[in-house]
């Protein structure tokens, strides 16, 4: 690497290694980040039965847990068998047979780097990604001369972004 002589070259030549290195990263954010806008459609799920064993005598709450679905509200029943929109449940035995809409399985695991929390385990990705996203941010001010009007104009432009996402989160 080239010996570093002020802070704009560092901030250059980091900007351009890390934008390599976070481009596959920036790539599967991307597609998980649209998928996730059209979670509430069954856009590019399909249906996947079980049945499975579980305890007795769940209650709904309960169930939705172990079967990892929301809102199991039981509709109704034939003996011990509950029924419920996706499925049935057998109070006595705990035979339940369900369906659930699902993604196919590289796009779920996709789907989780949004979804994760401090304690899953693409937290220390997550967190990385974001800094490097953050360093973009910053170092993207030494990529043109501050007097050019290259710099000016794109001062307006980052302006503006900054003031259209604060309008999207604050007036919905």
């Amino acid at each position: 690497m080239a010996k570093i002589k002020d802070t704009k070259t560092f901030m250059r030549i980091t900007h351009r290694y890390l934008g390599y290195f976070a481009a596959g990263i920036m790539a599967v954010y991307a597609i998980s980040g649209v998928l996730l806008i059209y979670r509430d459609t069954n856009f590019l799920k399909k249906e996947n039965k079980y049945e499975i064993v579980l305890k007795p005598n769940l209650t709904e709450k309960e169930l939705a847990k172990e079967i990892k679905m929301h809102n199991v509200e039981f509709k109704g029943s034939e003996g011990d068998v509950q029924k419920f929109e996706q499925g049935t449940y057998n109070m006595k035995t705990g035979e339940t047979k369900y369906s659930k809409m699902q993604l196919p399985f590289v796009l779920e695991k996709f789907n989780e780097l949004h979804k994760s929390t401090s304690k899953h385990r693409y937290a220390t990705l997550n967190a990385v990604f974001g800094l490097v996203l953050f360093f973009f941010v910053i170092s993207s001010f030494w990529m043109f001369n501050y007097k050019s009007k290259a710099f000016r104009r794109g001062m307006i432009y980052a302006g503006l972004g900054f003031i259209l996402a604060l309008i999207m989160v604050f007036f919905q």
